[in-house]
């Protein structure tokens, strides 16, 4: 299927490809880079541009003894990250590789990284089976691209530092684009991509799916510094992108949502006291996450008692600029699951921004508007310029917020009509919204957010939800 929400009558350019197709260009060791980008596209990772001087081969059911040549490749990733040293590439040929490759201390550098992946513009090599397909820890500078990962019994990619929690720089710098992760785990808390104590992380251009029924689709513990851009994520999974456990500074933009797990993005959450990284204080105040912010997306709700976004235990968080559609129980939830004890002092969930995102929901499946814990402060929340639609009752579509908003738009014809009950979270997007769409130039200025759904700026003034306004006709 693909995007049919609205019917354009005006020329709207080439559409960009999602999931594994698209890309910000560089970071693959495979050519010297693309054009640069839009000042408001995803930044670029630390490998873009940037090409390797030497290439290790790992060929499938490769026989013993090999040396990495083309002509007698290594058998598997271990072999390879042995021998690799900064500025190398190691190549999966195709077919189906080993799993359960563990790869300590990895290190490229920054004017010479090291790459882990098959061959840009291909079929994807496989890692299929195994508990988990690869583990990366205390690696720095390493990119992760072009493969496709499935069956794993634990986590499909492990990134970690190794339990150095209070070492910045254990883990550093590592970037995981146009992998394909799915059907992940047991049906427990298992996750396509998990990520323990990094720094500097970009996840672009990916497909997450099936991800363990309890798990998410990309799990932050202590993480910093991380961007996640322009990625699918479907099918079975908790959470598409949990960031908890001292997590700060995450952006998550540009990404397609349609999951059947109760969060669609978790923004903080409950974590054991002793993985926290940095490790916890008792000399000032801890939580479970910092300035996480969701922007710019397409969350389709598939689960009647799920929400689009929770802030849990999350402090200076925002949510904007999103679409939210589907038959969710609540808008949001503020919620703190991980309280003060055992002489740690965690701030509430507090200071949350929820500001131009385009909420169009059943009236029927909506229990609150906002589902509010003990122990939060729903007070510091800020509302403003959010389009509230009830697609079965518009009488129904006024929410009852913790404070006044101000700026917002009940009701009206929105430019992200029905026709997105056919929604195919690969198909690539469209160009805009509608001019006579409800949205159009009724957004609050945001400038710390630049960056819409298709990595363009934003219009002045703004509109509401994750696309520019256009010319066309509302279905």
């Amino acid at each position: 299927m693909r995007w049919i929400a609205l019917v354009l009558l005006a020329a709207c350019g080439g559409d960009t490809p999602v999931g594994g197709d698209g890309g910000n260009g560089g970071g693959d060791g495979s050519s010297s880079g693309d054009a640069a980008p839009p000042t408001c596209a995803p930044p670029a990772t630390f490998a873009d541009g940037l090409t390797p001087t030497r290439v290790l081969h790992v060929a499938a059911n490769a026989a013993p003894g090999g040396d990495g040549s083309s002509g007698a490749p290594f058998q598997n990733i271990e072999q390879a990250a042995a021998a690799a040293t900064p500025g190398t590439a190691i190549r999966l040929g195709p077919g189906t590789h080993e799993a359960d490759q563990f790869v300590s201390a990895l290190h490229g550098t920054a004017d010479a990284p090291i790459w882990i992946g098959g061959e840009p513009g291909q079929a994807k090599p496989v890692i299929s089976g195994g508990a988990t397909a690869i583990q990366l820890q205390r690696a720095n500078f390493v990119v992760i691209h072009d493969l496709e990962v499935s069956g794993a019994t634990a986590n499909g990619i492990n990134l970690d530092d190794g339990g150095m929690f209070d070492d910045e720089t254990a883990a550093q710098y590592l970037a995981v684009e146009r992998v394909f992760v799915h059907d992940i785990g047991t049906g427990g808390n298992n996750d396509c991509l998990k990520v323990s104590g990094l720094n500097h992380l970009w996840v672009y251009d990916s497909h997450f799916e099936d991800c363990g029924a309890g798990g998410s689709g990309v799990d932050h513990v202590g993480c910093h510094h991380t961007v996640i851009a322009d990625n699918v994520f479907d099918g079975a999974m908790s959470t598409a992108v949990q960031a908890k456990g001292g997590s700060t500074d995450i952006d998550i933009r540009g990404n397609r949502i349609a999951i059947e797990g109760q969060r669609a993005f978790n923004l903080g959450g409950s974590t054991d006291l002793t993985l926290f990284r940095p490790s916890l204080s008792t000399s000032a105040p801890n939580a479970e996450a910092r300035r996480i912010r969701a922007f710019s997306n397409f969350i389709i709700t598939t689960n009647t008692s799920g929400t689009p976004f929770a802030f849990v235990g999350c402090v200076d968080c925002v949510a904007a600029h999103n679409l939210a559609r589907g038959q969710q129980r609540w808008h949001l939830r503020i919620l703190q699951e991980t309280a003060t004890q055992d002489g740690y002092t965690f701030e509430p969930s507090s200071n949350g921004r929820v500001i131009n995102n385009s909420f169009v929901f059943t009236a029927a499946s909506l229990s609150t508007a906002v589902n509010i814990g003990a122990d939060t402060a729903p007070e510091t929340f800020t509302f403003s310029n959010n389009l509230w639609v009830a697609s079965d009752d518009p009488s129904a579509s006024a929410p009852t917020l913790p404070v006044a908003e101000t700026g917002g738009v009940v009701g009206g014809a929105t430019g992200y009509g029905d026709a997105l009950d056919a929604w195919d979270p690969h198909a690539a997007l469209p160009d805009f919204i509608c001019r006579d769409a409800a949205e159009r130039n009724a957004g609050a200025p945001l400038p710390e957010l630049t960056g819409n759904a298709r990595g363009e700026c934003f219009e002045d003034p703004r509109p509401i939800g994750p696309l520019n306004s256009g010319s066309c006709t509302l279905l």
